[in-house]
């Protein structure tokens, strides 16, 4: 197979960045449309887009998109489609579905037509009426949209935020997927310190470890289509050796991650030891009012609570007072970059944001509020005399 088409999920709000990712890899024929990107490329791209995507939640292969206004349609066209090409004869095949603004509006019964007409497709291409699916996963979804039918098969397995390194974390983690887009909404870069003042579990600081040392996000963990045959083994080997070499290990590092709850930090320095950073990353327990720099440029990323339960609205707009008072008191040539649902942020920060960025948290809306520093100065070219 030559060429196959792919579709990156992406979290509303983050679709522009996921196609720079791609883009980034070296596929330029993209198309970025509400929650997903869609390219064409050869079957290297699976293995390559499954590794390095850092803000994508997965990847789908798509088999064929179209519209279905009836069951008998959707199983027709279903059926007309190249299965064989994708899924061999042992494979494990299950099918989920979801419809929105359709007339096919049982998802179940999708469920079901598009099964029973996948089974008839590769009965007539592999001569047999019975199935074990005891082989590879090639799990197959039907996304009805308006009316338009697109059938893909995941490549992923898990979702992409599955990095591999957190086991454990709090009651409101941030997705990993979402911490490294903050990170790349940023300036930072890894020659200039980074902290995090609620660093919970430890997510962001982490993420920024492995985008500062170049390190794939999916270094660590497995893949569904890594058992696919027609991508093959040696892909996989060449995709992870560009892991390797592509890789900055000797890059320094000055990340810190801050939380007033022990715990936390534990917890933290926990998770930063499973990805393998356990000495380039430094955690410390304090509160946000105790934070200082010995740097005079850096950046602060910050996702603190938000308010949003009872009780808690009047403790979070003291906090927001006090980060506003301490970050411009003693870190004021610092990037601050603050995540929040709170919409009375800016007035409780005691300053207005240089620019703001609308994304999503889960199922939360928030804003991204960023208060630019002034770049530092060049350094002074040595002098000949």
């Amino acid at each position: 197979m030559d060429k196959v088409t792919l579709i990156a999920t992406a979290t509303m709000g983050l679709e522009a960045l996921v196609a720079k990712e791609v883009r980034d890899l070296g596929y330029e024929d993209v198309t970025v449309e509400n929650g997903r990107i869609i390219y064409t490329a050869d079957p290297m791209a699976i293995c390559r887009s499954n590794l390095w995507l850092r803000t994508a939640d997965r990847i789908k292969v798509r088999v064929g998109e179209f519209k279905a206004l009836s069951f008998e349609e959707l199983f027709e066209k279903t059926k007309a489609l190249p299965w064989a090409d994708f899924i061999p004869v042992n494979a494990e095949f299950p099918v989920i579905g979801k419809s929105v603004k359709s007339q096919l509006f049982s998802v179940s019964d999708c469920q079901a037509i598009v099964k029973k007409a996948v089974v008839e497709s590769l009965k007539k291409k592999y001569s047999t009426d019975w199935f074990k699916e005891d082989g590879p996963l090639y799990r197959i979804e039907v996304a009805i949209h308006k009316d338009i039918a697109t059938l893909t098969i995941d490549a992923s397995g898990d979702g992409l935020h599955k990095r591999g390194y957190r086991y454990r974390s709090n009651q409101a983690p941030l997705k990993e997927t979402l911490a490294s887009a903050l990170i790349m909404l940023t300036n930072w870069k890894a020659d200039k310190p980074l902290i995090d003042p609620f660093c919970g579990s430890g997510t962001l600081p982490i993420e920024a470890a492995m985008i500062g040392q170049n390190i794939a996000p999916g270094f660590m963990r497995e893949f569904a289509s890594e058992r696919w045959d027609w991508i093959g083994q040696d892909k996989w080997d060449q995709a992870r050796m560009e892991v390797e070499d592509l890789a900055k290990y000797d890059q320094e590092l000055d990340i810190l991650g801050t939380d007033i709850d022990h715990r936390m930090i534990e917890l933290s320095e926990h998770n930063a030891a499973e990805a393998g950073f356990n000495d380039i990353i430094r955690f410390k327990q304090m509160q946000v009012t105790d934070l200082r720099a010995k740097r005079e440029y850096g950046c602060v990323i910050a996702n603190p609570p938000y308010g949003e339960r009872l009780g808690e609205k009047e403790q979070v707009a003291q906090l927001y007072k006090e980060m506003g008072k301490i970050f411009q008191e003693h870190i004021p040539t610092w990037s601050i970059y603050v995540l929040t649902s709170n919409e009375q942020f800016e007035e409780l920060y005691g300053k207005k944001a240089t620019k703001k960025r609308k994304l999503y948290n889960g199922k939360i809306r928030t804003d991204l509020y960023q208060y630019w520093g002034p770049r530092p100065p060049k350094p002074v070219a040595p002098s000949n005399e």
